[in-house]
């Protein structure tokens, strides 16, 4: 059997929908909503059975050809280990700095690991989606996002 980019891709797929399934069997709900139509627990099991369905079918009409077998020469592992190093202080970072600083910074960073140099480029293409990101989800859908423990303790409350 030939594995291919597509049969890898397809497995981690349905790996995590089958994984987002079960966990969103775990949503709580108030007494009363498991008989309602749709709750909170409706969205993300659909979502979950489509993600199975599409990686299923993504894994039956992937390539199987000897030319599409999977290879890992020419991968940059450590550009994926900088990256994920990026992910984890981002972790770190909304903690103290709050969402919207530690989302530009975190997109900076990353851009930077990518190669863009141009700070121009860089903030650009960065704090506008971060600040329209937090727009969205602070003030249209009402998210409570903390403003970070750095910020709180230098202004106070």
């Amino acid at each position: 059997m030939i594995v291919t980019k597509d049969h890898i891709g397809g497995l981690v797929f349905l790996c995590l929908s089958v994984a987002y399934g079960v966990y969103a069997r775990e949503i709580p709900m108030f007494p009363g909503d498991e008989y309602e139509p749709f709750n909170a627990q409706t969205l993300p099991i659909a979502l979950s059975w489509m993600g199975s369905v599409l990686s299923i079918l993504m894994l039956a009409t992937a390539r199987r050809d000897a030319a599409s077998k999977l290879s890992v020469a020419g991968l940059d592992f450590a550009l994926v280990a900088k990256l994920l190093a990026l992910i984890v202080a981002f972790a770190f970072a909304l903690e103290w700095v709050g969402f919207t600083l530690s989302t530009i910074l975190f997109l900076v960073g990353g851009y930077w690991v990518l190669g863009e140099r141009r700070p121009k480029t860089l903030f650009i293409a960065s704090v506008p989606f971060a600040v329209g990101i937090w727009f969205v989800l602070a003030k249209l859908l009402d998210i409570y996002l903390a403003p970070g423990r750095l910020f709180t303790q230098v202004l106070g409350g």
